[in-house]
């Protein structure tokens, strides 16, 4: 008879890059609410990992200089082996989440986030992080900065760049 697998928590950090700055000042610059600059982040197995500009890092949870989250969803548990998914996360660095691939708006850490979300438990990652760039370039103001803002790289401190041969286990 064989064990059944184990379940491993599956937890979304969600972090606030404007430190509220954006609940404050998006009215009179978008003309609309944006509650947040969100950067998140999946925590499985002890460890943090999330993308920017220099391809999937990891770090214990809370380890960036972003401190801790502002809030963390459950996303609920993963019969995906520490393996596997360290497996999984090395293909992801040499294909789709690749460094230079980074862009703001359409390939950034919540993209990452989602990706894997959906890997080890079938469900996305909330539609209100999702959608910030489309709401923000849906608005002048976020057109008008849009040149401006594909140029920047976002790599939070504090994290290792993610390899299968770093010492993990």
């Amino acid at each position: 008879m064989e064990e059944p697998l184990a379940l491993h928590p599956v937890k979304l950090y969600v972090y606030d890059l404007s430190k509220g700055m954006a609940r404050r000042l998006s009215p009179l610059m978008l003309g609309k609410q944006l509650d947040g600059i969100w950067h998140t982040s999946i925590i499985v197995h002890k460890d943090e990992f999330f993308y920017g500009s220099g391809g999937i890092s990891s770090c214990a949870p809370g380890g960036t200089l972003l401190g801790p989250p502002d809030s963390v969803v459950d996303l609920g548990n993963t019969e995906v082996t520490e393996e596997i998914f360290l497996e999984y996360l090395s293909s992801l660095g040499e294909s789709m989440f690749r460094g230079e691939s980074y862009n703001l708006f359409e390939h950034n850490c919540n993209t990452f986030s989602n990706e894997v979300a959906q890997f080890l438990t079938g469900r996305k990652i909330p539609s209100y992080i999702t959608d910030l760039p489309a709401e923000v370039l849906s608005t002048p103001f976020g057109q008008a900065l849009r040149p401006l803002l594909d140029s920047i790289q976002i790599q939070p401190p504090g994290g290792n760049t993610f390899s299968r041969h770093n010492g993990q286990s």
